[in-house]
């Protein structure tokens, strides 16, 4: 790969040294900025609004992204989340789960944390695949067993845990946990799967119960909490329904009844203004909703977007997605969002999308970055440089001049997107 300077030496993991770093060379300045996130932070799955989109720009429009650094940080298929100068993922490293703390410009490992875990391949690579959520001074992470974390962001230190199966009786779906903890003030959301114990709410602090609710088999998407008619509405796309919840008590407002075979209901709901957007794959297709007087309505359903493991993705009236099964013929398709007529395909990308002020940023499953305008008649992109290799279904990371692209094998890689 060409590059436009030397990169720095990969960061080694096995570096003891490298849990202490953090303590060692944070500031009282560095430590109260754990306490405001900046507007294009990206601290949860599927960024700040939660929707894969970001206000941040890119610097080029031709040529190539300069890359920072590239390290291995395990296998799984779980994402980055970037709050300030610093990168949080989690990946698998000889049956343990490890939780990173980078530093974004350099990919120096500031921390990590670790515990016995199995990779459990599941018909792909394995590890684990929920994207940790940093809030504030605090981290969370969940591993596909079931093994939740609460960790202090600047140390590593664990502050608390639970295990959604032992702690909630909560049963595992048949491809592990991989929705993403989702906090909502002083409340962490996640979506269990347990009888009686579906839904649970915790406190984010302190770890204590707070509620639980519905006896739904859990699916794979994050739980995600919208306002929808004025009210903050918590939506949890279980194995076969989208449920929406009342996040301070969980009492059930609504229900989609949403069937997809081997109960893969994964890609996250997508939510603009009282609009709800559904997709799944296994050729079931994809719908519109529109909350109106405390329950959804349908307004279109078809098969234009059918999305297996990738979450779509709305901008300015349109809706992007990967079309079809996980594998590298999938096309990236762009759907008008009022009526979902189909206004164009481009085969052979898969993988997964984001934009970011009005440009697509994709990563292909084949590990190559494409960037295009969001708004053209057709795909055409403007930057188009290979990254990666192997297979990757990870979502791409991108604040504060850093964009972060991950593969299953554990291959991250940072490109500088600063002005």
């Amino acid at each position: 790969m060409k590059r436009s300077s030397p990169r720095p030496p990969a960061p080694s993991l096995r570096n003891i040294a490298s849990v202490a770093i953090l303590a060692a060379t944070l500031s009282a300045s560095h430590a109260a900025d754990w306490q405001h996130f900046r507007p294009t932070d990206w601290p949860h799955f599927r960024g700040t609004t939660m929707d894969g989109t970001t206000t941040e720009t890119l610097p080029v429009e031709k040529g190539s992204l300069r890359e920072l650094w590239k390290t291995n940080v395990g296998t799984g298929s779980s994402g980055a989340v970037i709050a300030g100068p610093h990168a949080f993922t989690l990946g698998n490293r000889n049956g343990r789960d490890t939780v990173l703390c980078i530093d974004a410009r350099s990919g120096r490992v500031l921390w990590q944390h670790e515990y016995t875990a199995p990779l459990d391949k599941r018909m792909f690579e394995g590890g684990p695949a929920a994207t940790p959520t940093v809030d504030g001074s605090r981290l969370y992470t969940l591993g596909h067993q079931g093994e939740l974390h609460c960790l202090d962001a600047t140390s590593g230190k664990l502050l608390w845990q639970h295990h959604l199966q032992r702690d909630f009786g909560g049963i595992r779906p048949q491809w592990g946990y991989s929705g993403s903890p989702t906090v909502e003030g002083q409340t962490l959301l996640l979506d269990v799967g347990g009888k009686a114990s579906s839904t649970v709410a915790l406190d984010k602090t302190t770890g204590k119960l707070l509620w639980q609710s519905g006896s739904d088999e859990a699916g794979y998407a994050s739980p995600l909490v919208a306002t929808l008619e004025g009210k903050r509405t918590l939506l949890v796309f279980k194995a076969r329904a989208l449920v929406g919840l009342d996040p301070a008590s969980g009492s059930e407002r609504f229900r989609i009844p949403w069937k997809t075979s081997y109960d893969v209901n994964s890609a996250t709901p997508l939510v603009f203004g009282n609009h709800v957007f559904l997709s799944s794959g296994y050729g079931n297709g994809c719908a519109l909703f529109e909350a109106k007087e405390g329950r959804l309505v349908e307004r279109w359903h078809n098969k234009n977007l059918r999305a297996h493991v990738t979450s779509p993705v709305h901008w300015n009236g349109r809706i992007f997605g990967i079309d079809g099964q996980a594998e590298p013929r999938a096309p990236l398709v762009c759907l008008d969002a009022a009526t979902g007529a189909l206004l164009w395909s481009q085969k052979n990308i898969s993988g997964s999308v984001i934009v970011a002020a009005g440009k697509l940023i994709v990563l292909s499953e084949r590990g190559e970055l494409l960037v295009a305008p969001a708004d053209g008649d057709s795909f055409r992109p403007s930057l188009r440089q290979q990254i990666l290799g192997g297979r990757s279904w990870v979502q791409p990371s991108l604040a504060n001049g850093c964009l972060l692209l991950r593969n299953n094998q554990g291959d991250l890689v940072a490109l500088d997107t600063a002005p």
